[in-house]
């Protein structure tokens, strides 16, 4: 056996047998704050948003100034929901279609090239492109012909950043090299592939089927075009994972040594997604073990060489993210961590949300009235946000935790009365190890950043004026 892979597994059954003694005040501490909590891509979260008084006309306001203010310096950012999937993932919560006809790419993209016309006129001088992003659903479900017929009508009445950054969410079964190849020349030097699990039982519940083998050509293939940077997502809790399945995956994972990866809690809503109740809260590891699946896979990646980034994320050294990181440049956005920090980030198609710093606005949920609001000449905003100055304050610091693990607040340039209520429920944190406290900020333990959701939630002022009678979001830990 290769001298590496003797270490790697001579750590694997070290985490393991040392794990009883390892996770007793994890255990306590996840039974403690395991409760319902955001995951803070924004501040307020979709449900604490004014839809009463919130206006279409106020939505473009609110575009036209975030762009007046950041088009000329920092450009634009984008995303663009492409919500087809052949085949549903019944643990995924994004918005999806599924369907085999692939006869609805080009009246979709239309429909997209159409939107982006009319924020075009809105914002009423060429837009300068920082990032693209495209999400989905499954965006290499659209051929790579018509990707390519997407991209180049969003650009040809567009200038790119000299430090643009486009990158695109690829499945496994069916990333092409065509794929790869089209989308490398338009820009694109980013991919990031949806891996979850390698264990056959466990992607046979989840209907989630990609070899190892796959993962491994698109990954070569990807590096060998000129790609940059190759993410993996990776979940842990889904149903009848175990420890042995994830750290078999984790070692899988590590030999093809992927730059980036996103490690995150499988999230059991299936009062929203009815997909999830392909299987029952039976299938999925008990709480105990939840906990060890997640302390044993962070480790594993640090043994790795992978360097934690906020809620979630790890990267190898000298990855983008972390170097935003060190210069406290690093920004959390719908899209999740970037070290592209723009004042608008505009989200065309179905169900996108879009952040023009100063007010949010989501488009409808559904593919039928999204086309039909397109045709109509209207855009397809259903609901929104304009923040007051009280949600100003409160996001920068929830902004500043989640991806500086800590923040300073000054009462005197920043009145906020709020902030001392949030103060009061961040005590039992510190009681905890979680945080330290004093009179100018807080800021995050090693302890604590498995606890960051409960962190920020402190300080969620509308969530505690009004808290929820039923559940509205996923559990913390």
């Amino acid at each position: 056996m290769p001298a590496l892979a003797q270490i790697i597994a001579g750590y694997c059954q070290y985490l393991k047998a040392q794990s009883n003694k390892v996770y007793i005040m994890t255990n306590y501490l996840t039974e403690k704050y395991n409760v319902p909590a955001p995951r803070y891509t924004s501040y307020p979260t979709v449900p604490y948003w004014d839809n009463d008084i919130f206006t279409t006309t106020a939505w473009k306001n609110r575009v036209q100034w975030a762009f007046a203010e950041c088009n000329d310096t920092d450009g634009v950012s984008l995303y663009i929901h492409l919500p087809f999937c052949e085949d549903l993932c019944t643990y995924c919560g994004c918005n999806t279609r599924i369907t085999k006809n692939h006869g609805v790419e080009v009246p979709y993209i239309a429909a997209l090239l159409k939107e982006w016309t009319m924020y075009c006129k809105i914002m009423e001088a060429k837009p300068v492109i920082r990032e693209i992003h495209l999400g989905g659903g499954t965006p290499t479900f659209f051929s790579a012909k018509n990707l390519e017929l997407l991209i180049s009508g969003i650009l040809e009445i567009a200038k790119v950043h000299p430090k643009a950054e486009f990158s695109f969410e690829g499945h496994p079964g069916n990333t092409t090299v065509d794929h790869l190849e089209t989308l490398y020349k338009l820009g694109f030097r980013r991919i990031s592939l949806g891996i979850q699990d390698f264990d056959p039982d466990v992607q046979l519940i989840i209907n989630r089927k990609q070899s190892f083998e796959q993962v491994q050509n698109v990954t070569l293939e990807a590096r060998r075009i000129g790609y940059n940077s190759v993410n993996y997502d990776l979940i842990y809790g889904l149903p009848l994972q175990t420890l042995d399945s994830l750290i078999n995956t984790m070692n899988m994972v590590a030999g093809l040594k992927p730059d980036r990866i996103a490690f995150y809690s499988y999230a059991h809503v299936p009062w929203i997604k009815p997909g999830q109740r392909k299987f029952t809260e039976l299938d999925l590891p008990k709480p105990e073990l939840k906990t060890k699946l997640h302390q044993v896979g962070r480790n594993l990646l640090k043994g790795y060489g992978y360097q934690e980034i906020g809620m979630d994320n790890f990267a190898l050294p000298g990855d983008t993210l972390l170097i935003a990181l060190a210069k406290g440049k690093l920004h959390r956005n719908f899209m999740g961590y970037t070290n592209q920090n723009t004042q608008l980030l505009i989200g065309l198609g179905v169900s996108s949300i879009s952040d023009a710093c100063y007010a949010y606005a989501q488009n409808v949920k559904t593919v039928e009235e999204y086309l039909r609001l397109i045709n109509e000449d209207k855009l397809p905003v259903v609901k929104g946000h304009v923040l007051t100055n009280e949600d100003l304050i409160i996001r920068k610091h929830i902004l500043n935790i989640m991806c500086k693990g800590g923040t300073t607040w000054n009462h005197r340039t920043e009145p906020c009365p709020s902030i001392f209520d949030g103060i009061e429920r961040l005590q039992p944190l510190v009681g905890d190890g979680l945080i330290e406290l004093n009179s100018w900020g807080v800021e995050v333990t090693d302890p604590g950043k498995p606890f960051l959701r409960n962190i920020c939630m402190a300080l969620d002022e509308r969530l505690w004026r009004d808290k929820p009678e039923t559940q509205l979001f996923s559990m913390a830990v």
